[in-house]
């Protein structure tokens, strides 16, 4: 993979930028965003003559499809809603096509069934792939529970619990971030949580069946948990087989997100206001602190400082083995406290901020070294084991903690 064409220069497009910059193979990255202003910030701030801005629309397929001339893949990390006409680009131009977020129609076709999916048998004509959703969740989620579903014979269930605490802040009350595209993020929390029950998808309300889970990191530990609408529970029962029957996924519960649903700030449909129409969607966006300051303001001191964000995902498979009936767990864990990671994260690949990026350019270098299947695709068609390998080569490796029960009967 020589060159590679970058959409969105945001919270999550600085640091894929940084992170190509620095693999050698990596000849050229053209960086398109419809902002010129931040496009000379990322640049600047990556520091590589490899970083080519390009003043870009994401929504126009032929703007779109003339960038990515003579790249081998094409990176979307622009709003979702531009899915579809990146897509579109990415087969007019022939080139391999990696999203970090799942279009709602694609997940529609899942729940029904359809195969193949939209532009599959396209990206299959010109010997290409598709990925969809590589970031952490979904994404590397997908890479560790496939790995996991790997070792067993049947699959009954997959359950997926993740939970983060941030630390080092004397604040009491703070502004509401999540930390990533904050409009993606309350759509998430707005959405009614798609469940896989029992061999059914089904939609439950919004924080159903809450838990006070105790996570194995104990940096995290006891954490409110909910379902929460995310695309693991539709890709993982169209992709992974092997007889599963229950997929669910929770997260955190946030209380200030959930009352600005509650109030209609997850609403696009406008409202008067003194006089005044204005959707309660767009006002709540216009306040949320700018998510792409984050990677833009680092610095080797900053680092050195800062206490991250801890987080656990931990990913309980239940089925057989050999006639044994097996529970298995895989944990992905990061911490707050281990400033030394942070200070190697930013001398290996220039940012810390890699937690939705590093899969993106895992998944693409897959791609484009033929180690996906072409079509559409999700990351759990992904071979587990040469993911983390390419993770490994790019200075990233992932460490995982496992833990198996095997339930024997006597007598």
């Amino acid at each position: 993979m020589e060159k590679v064409l970058v959409i969105g220069a945001g919270a999550q497009g600085g640091p894929c930028a940084s992170i190509l910059a620095k693999n050698d193979s990596v000849k050229e990255i053209r960086l398109g965003d419809i902002n010129p202003s931040l496009l000379k910030a990322v640049q600047k701030r990556v520091g590589s003559d490899k970083v080519q801005p390009l003043e870009l629309n994401a929504g126009d397929i032929d703007e779109v499809a003339k960038a990515a001339e003579g790249t081998d893949v094409i990176i979307n990390l622009a709003p979702m809603k531009f899915n579809e006409s990146i897509m579109q680009a990415a087969l007019k131009s022939r080139v391999h096509y990696v999203d970090t977020a799942v279009d709602y129609s694609y997940l529609d076709q899942m729940v029904a069934g359809i195969r193949p999916l939209r532009y599959e048998e396209e990206f299959k004509a010109i010997g290409k792939t598709a990925l969809l959703g590589s970031g952490m969740s979904p994404g590397i989620c997908n890479v560790i529970t496939r790995y996991v579903c790997d070792q067993m014979d049947t699959v009954d269930s997959i359950q997926i619990r993740m939970g983060t605490r941030l630390n080092g802040s004397d604040e009491i009350v703070k502004p509401w971030n999540p930390g990533w595209a904050p409009e993606v993020a309350l759509d998430d929390y707005a959405l009614p949580p798609m469940v896989f029950e029992n061999g059914e998808y089904k939609k439950v309300a919004i924080f159903d069946s809450p838990e006070t889970y105790t996570f194995m990191n104990d940096e995290v530990g006891a954490t409110l948990i909910a379902m929460h609408s995310h695309e693991e529970p539709y890709t993982l029962p169209y992709y992974i087989g092997k007889g599963l029957k229950n997929v669910f996924f929770k997260y955190p519960v946030d209380t200030v997100a959930g009352a600005f649903v509650k109030m209609g700030f997850a609403d696009n449909k406008e409202i008067e206001v003194q006089g005044t129409k204005i959707s309660p969607k767009k006002v709540l966006l216009s306040l949320v602190p700018d998510v792409s300051d984050g990677f833009l303001n680092e610095t080797e001191k900053s680092v050195k400082e800062s206490t991250d964000i801890a987080l656990s995902l931990e990913i309980q498979v239940e089925g057989s083995k050999a006639g044994q009936n097996i529970r298995h767990f895989a944990v992905l864990n990061t911490s707050s406290e281990e400033t030394d990671i942070n200070e190697y994260l930013f001398q290996v690949v220039g940012t810390t901020q890699i937690g939705v990026a590093f899969p993106a350019v895992a998944g693409t270098i897959m791609c484009a070294d033929g180690k996906a299947e072409t079509g559409v695709i999700s990351c759990e068609c992904l071979n587990p084991v040469e993911f983390f390998e390419v993770g490994a080569s790019m200075g990233l490796p992932i460490t995982l903690d496992e833990k198996k029960i095997i339930k024997k009967s006597f007598g």
